[in-house]
């Protein structure tokens, strides 16, 4: 069993057996109250599953790419939670996520995921299709850009289909995590993809005060 956990875009988090079915799923696309609805969602999911943190085998952390507020209480709420209950962390990209629910609706070959990365900005991942295992691969990205880049005609990926989400299912997250661990393929790198660094910047030290 898999407790999968996003935060990219709104919260998601949701409850995957290791053959890929969905027990129990519930999101809210708040881009404001991640840390006020993650606790609940986790709690909501786990009741519905019939289920509590000792027969969990690994807790599934979406990675973003997304905005540095609200990614980090996803990740965070999914380290927190993997060490507590003495399981594995399983890093998983978000956009990767999104990619295998296209393809497992139907959509074939190369495919440009896009979603929202507020300033005025998006984040965008290219893939070329699916591996033997039907996970999607990856050509290139994450990335962040301007919305205008993406329509240039000197976009490098400007001939893919592209597909526009506004949010990340934690039950396609965890699907793409339990088809990882079936296959033996590895699982993304520890690291969130913010892509770009966070507003708040660290204090240099106390001003001076003239009189």
């Amino acid at each position: 069993m898999l407790l999968a956990i996003d935060t990219s875009a709104g919260t998601s988090v949701a409850v995957v057996d290791l053959r890929g079915d969905v027990l129990a799923e519930r999101s809210t696309d708040d881009t404001m109250r991640h840390a006020e609805a993650v606790g609940l969602l986790i709690e909501d999911c786990l009741r519905e599953a019939g289920l509590d943190a000792r027969a969990l085998t690994g807790v599934v952390g979406g990675m973003g790419p997304g905005p540095f507020t609200g990614l980090r209480v996803g990740i965070a709420a999914a380290r927190v939670f993997a060490l507590g209950a003495g399981r594995p962390f399983l890093p998983v990209i978000s956009h990767d996520a999104i990619a295998w629910g296209r393809y497992q609706a139907g959509h074939t070959g190369g495919l440009l995921v896009v979603t929202d990365a507020r300033r005025r900005e998006v984040y965008w991942s290219a893939y070329s299709g699916t591996d033997a295992a039907g996970l999607p691969e990856r050509s290139d990205g994450p990335g962040v850009a301007k919305p205008d880049v993406l329509l240039g005609e000197q976009w490098a990926h400007g001939g893919l289909p592209r597909f526009d989400a506004a949010a990340v299912s934690a039950g396609e997250l965890g699907r793409v995590a339990a088809l990882r661990l079936f296959e033996g393929h590895p699982f993304a790198a520890d690291e969130a993809l913010y892509l770009r660094s966070p507003d708040v910047t660290i204090s240099a030290g106390p001003k001076r005060v003239s009189r």
